[in-house]
């Protein structure tokens, strides 16, 4: 590997950038100068490498041209310079540093992150970017270790956002733009063995940041490594591993190309073949349930590397996506790369944690959004099985706004650039099995640049079809995909009965497709809602191959307040001039990666193995839903609970259904108590027989609850006590003391109450909230409009009777001749007190509530919460499938879920009964009849209402229970489809109790 200086460019530092005339190297259209050309990447090998991280010396200038080049001299003195951690973003290391974690001076002004959705943070010229362009010259000094020796070496960047420019010695070697992408040159001739100095100059604008508008933090640095490589004479200069599986003889085929020759080695296989030659042998297939991987060794003159081989093929047939000639359904999450602290710059510690969690709630799939991920997410991909489609690092959504006026992927002056990101994806990551399909990019609409990165990808791997959502004529693609297509669209494709294409001969051959869903059920905030029916239609319909929930994590980035308080900061929090708010969070796990309950949802949802009654008494289904594995590697065990308490647990003896079959098991007879006579469960749990790479031995993987008795038929104490007059105003009914005026519940046992009374409005979530672009109403901009947030309460009667209190109330907001008519018929038997609710709506009401029930103030001393219903986490109308019928205990502060963007949160569906208590026992006890959901915060909905951040919500002295007879659903409207109709809450007529008892 010679060196030769770049065209265009001079020998020296301190010479001009780019040809006199043109547009400066930044601005070009070219993905660059001097770069190597692209190769497989592989993580270890017996050459000499060098890893230049660490401190560097560090500058930055407000544009591109505001500094000269002498800072890559070698004699130059940047002893004033700050230091910077690389890798890393310099936006993140200076004033908005989380915490002030690293970066040197702590509080210096080195730029502020950024977030757009769509929209480019500069005006659209393409390629020309403005003045205004930020840009860190870095600097490293470095020694070579002892032993180095002489002769070829090469310098590699593996992530670098922009654009960036190369020295070393002094002697510039190039520039590349292409961010997520890997670019090397050759340095050999200029190494010394003591004081090499790396000079790098890193733009924050560039041509191609036009093919890089991705939905994300805009953050430029050098945020993956930077590593000196010896290439010693005879090294591997790229190689390809060539490993297809036939699933009907059970053999695999391996050829390895490499230049140069080399030898291959499978001690386990008892290979030793040549580069080039082909070998069939009888293999284990690799899969995502069963990840087998055969370890080699690819030898060459120079160079020993070694080989993780998967034996697996992939094919388009029959109209399905098949591996190993089985179709396979993608249980699936999108994924950037994303850090609360470091941004794009993950370690391989937090990769294999998030790949831990992804597996251990039933992930199996992962679409790179947008752009190839760190090579070490793949290597873990391969190791702990995951199907991947990897993105290429493409996207011009900005264009979208204009009529796709301009676009780069239809302008031919721009194919170099488009074909040299789809070549630096496929050669670095093509040896890897769990790859199982390209994808040319994502939203940057359609055009002759995209077929030629399709026609490229085909010809050099014709092993592995080809997605693109952008093209609904699927010109270019091998899968028909498509983004929030709501269920019923799904159900169309399913059936091959979509809208027809204008073109027939488009049309039929799209109809032949498989279908994914690359981006559904957006978990922005509380939800996402809708997960269950989605999975129903995937295991329906067989074209139907699954898809990739939008997203794997919030995006949120760690800040303090002045107070010290820590936050998630999102869109404008930074002062930006344009940005999208919190549209970057809406992720599956919060940015501290503490799963949210829509992972919890997930992960129930997608389960591999479905556990349910099966008709008769006492007899459960097991269906296996893996596509390749048989449920040996599970074991089953079953509890029996009667109102919550248990009776009885042991194992089950479980027949193994091989993938797509069922098996029908009898469960043991019930164990019983004499006094047993309430509702009555059995859980039957599927957990790992043994420890995997993935999750040690017990690790729950699916779970299913069997009625065996039902909850007994709610009988109203007998009403014993009669209402008379109390001093100052008010009415006592056995343990309650209520307002004469208001009929308004004062005191319970003498203790102090506020409320309960109708409550309708809550903190709207993000999917109330809506996406702008989306058809038909959003949910919270029309309950603003009916006023629901600022509901008006009028008392029209207070009646003291001979055993009850009633208070008759009309419930409206001003301005707006809607209503609820809502009345309170309080009982009291001994030391119960007994609320009946009868809410009838008054109007034509053309819109949803956003809930239904009673809303009241307790003391904040009641710190804990246990129920029996569903839990432990929230769950609401289309997200509870996860909510396990039990009897539950928690810490009410440990009810609230975090979200970056406060909203409602907490709810526990199906709740029979609850207590609050102190920590000596007493408190309040309430039942509902029916079950109810059961909300405690220590805020109110209108403070949650107003808050920005976490940081803004301040405990108070009270805690606020909302018993809510109904909830209007979820849904996943911040950006795909709203809630289904039979998770609306439309106002009708409701009746509804509840019993309340003060403990201890």
């Amino acid at each position: 590997m010679s060196y030769a200086p770049p065209p265009g460019t001079t020998d020296g530092a301190g010479g001009t950038p780019h040809r006199p005339g043109r547009l400066p190297y930044y601005e070009d259209r070219s993905p660059g100068s001097g770069v190597l050309p692209p190769r497989a990447w592989y993580a270890r090998s017996d050459a000499a490498r060098l890893s230049l991280h660490g401190r560097w010396r560090f500058r930055l200038s407000a544009g591109a041209g505001a500094e000269d080049d002498a800072f890559a001299r070698p004699d130059f003195d940047d002893a004033q310079w700050q230091e910077l951690r690389v890798p890393g973003h310099w936006v993140l290391q200076g004033r908005f540093a989380a915490e002030g974690s690293y970066g040197g001076g702590g509080a210096q002004p080195h730029g502020a992150p950024a977030y757009t959705n769509t929209a480019y943070p500069f005006p659209v010229d393409p390629p020309r970017v403005p003045d205004e362009n930020p840009t860190g010259d870095h600097r490293q000094v470095f020694d070579l270790p002892e032993g180095w020796g002489a002769g070829p070496a090469v310098l590699h960047f593996a992530g670098v956002e922009s654009c960036a420019r190369v020295w070393l010695n002094g002697q510039e070697l190039g520039h590349f733009k292409g961010s997520r992408l890997p670019h090397e040159f050759a340095v050999g001739p200029l190494l010394r063995p003591r004081g090499n100095v790396l000079a790098v100059r890193v733009h924050q604008w560039s041509s191609g940041s036009y093919l890089e508008d991705q939905d994300q933090w805009w953050l430029p640095g050098i945020f993956r490594e930077v590593s000196l490589h010896r290439r010693p004479e005879g090294a591997v200069a790229d190689h390809f591993v060539h490993a297809g599986f036939d699933h009907r003889t059970g053999l695999g085929t391996l050829r390895v190309e490499c230049a140069p020759t080399g030898r291959v080695t499978v001690p386990s296989l008892g290979l030793d073949l040549a580069t080039g030659e082909s070998a069939t042998v009888p293999v284990r297939g690799w899969t995502a349930e069963t990840p087998h991987l055969y370890d080699g060794e690819l030898a060459t003159a120079g160079e020993r590397i070694p080989l993780r081989i998967g034996f697996r093929t992939v094919r388009v047939e029959d109209g399905l996506l098949k591996v190993n000639g089985r179709r396979i359904l993608l249980r699936g999450v999108n994924r950037h790369e994303f850090h609360p602290r470091y941004g794009r710059a993950l370690d391989p510690e937090t990769m294999r944690r998030d790949l831990l969690l992804m597996k251990r709630h039933n992930i199996n799939a992962v679409r790179t959004s947008h752009y190839p991920p760190h090579p070490a997410f793949l290597d873990l991909c391969d190791e702990l099985g995951l199907w991947v489609v990897e993105e290429c690092d493409l996207e011009t959504h900005g264009f979208g706004g204009q009529g796709w006026r301009d676009n780069p992927v239809d302008d031919p002056r721009w194919e170099p650039a488009l074909l040299d990101r789809a070549r630096r994806m496929v050669e670095r990551d093509k040896n890897h099995p769990s790859v199982v399909l390209w994808s040319l990019g994502n939203e940057c609409g359609t055009g002759s640049g995209l077929s030629a990165m399709a026609a490229w990808m085909r010809e050099r791997d014709p092993s592995r079809p080809l997605h693109y959502e952008g093209d609904p004529g699927c010109a270019d693609t091998d899968v028909y995909s498509r983004m929030y297509a709501d269920h019923a669209e799904v159900e169309r494709i399913g059936r091959r009965a979509e809208a027809p294409l204008p073109d027939p001969e488009l049309d039929a051959r799209r109809r032949r497709l498989p279908f994914l869903l690359c981006e559904y059920a957006h978990a922005m905030g509380n939800g996402p809602g809708g997960l269950a029916e989605y999975q129903r239609l995937f295991e329906r319909y067989e074209r139907c191959q699954g898809g990739f929930v939008w997203e794997w994590i919030d995006h949120g980035l760690r800040q303090r307040t002045s107070s010290g308080e820590v936050f998630h900061a999102y869109g404008g929090d930074f002062g930006e001039e344009l940005h999208d708010g919190n549209f970057v969070c809406d992720g599956l796990v919060l940015p501290d990666r503490v799963p949210s309950p829509g992972l919890v949802e997930l992960k129930k949802v997608v389960e591999p193995v479905r556990i349910e009654a099966a008709g008769e008494e006492g007899a459960v289904r097991i269906t296996n839903l893996h596509d390749f594995a048989d449920l040996r590697h599970l074991d089953f065990l079953w509890t029996y609970e009667v109102d919550g308490n248990p009776r009885g647990s042991g194992w089950l003896e479980v027949s193994p259904p091989a993938p797509g079959e069922s098996v029908v098991e009898r469960l043991a007879a019930p164990p019983r108590e004499p006094d047993d006579g309430g509702e009555a469960f059995w859980t039957v749990r599927a957990v790992l027989r043994r420890d995997t790479a993935w999750a040690p031995a017990g690790h729950e993987v699916a779970w299913g609850q069997l009625r065996a008795a039902p909850r007994p038929a709610a009988a109203p104490p007998a009403a014993t006590a009669v209402p008379r007059r109390g001093e100052g105003n008010v009415i006592v009914l056995g343990p309650g003391t209520f307002d004469a005026g208001t009929g308004t519940l004062a005191y319970l046992d003498g203790v102090r109450i506020g409320g309960p009374r109708v409550d309708v409005w809550r903190a709207p979530t993000d999917n109330d909230e809506a996406a702008p672009w989306q058809p038909g109403p959003r949910p919270a901009t029309e309950w603003r409009r009916a006023g629901l947030h600022r509901m008006r309460h009028r008392v029209d009667a207070v009646e003291a009777g001979r055993d009850a209190v009633v208070v008759r109330t009309r419930v409206a907001p001003a301005g707006s001749p809607l209503a609820l008519r809502a009345v309170y018929r309080w009982t009291a038997h001994e030391g119960l007190l007994r609320l009946e609710l009868s809410v009838d709506p008054e109007g034509e009401w053309p819109l949803p509530l956003p809930r239904l029930g009673v809303r009241m103030g307790v003391c904040g001393s009641l710190g804990r919460a246990e129920w029996f219903g569903g839990g432990p986490g929230e769950g609401y109308p289309d997200t509870r499938a996860a909510a396990r019928v039990g009897r539950w205990s928690l810490p009410v502060d440990a009810l609230q879920t975090p979200y970056v963007r406060p909203q409602e949160n907490g709810a526990r569906p199906g709740v029979r009964w609850a207590e609050l208590t102190r920590s000596d026992g007493s408190g309040l006890r309430i039942e509902g009849d029916p079950d109810f959901f059961l909300t405690a915060r220590r805020w109110s909905t209108e403070e949650l209402d107003a808050a920005r951040h976490t940081t803004d919500l301040r405990p108070g002295e009270h805690l606020w229970l909302h018993l809510d007879h109904a909830q209007h659903g979820i849904g996943s409207q911040s950006c795909g489809p709203g809630v289904l109709p039979q998770y609306r809450l439309e106002a009708a007529p409701a009746r509804f109790s509840f019993v309340f008892a003060s403990l201890g």
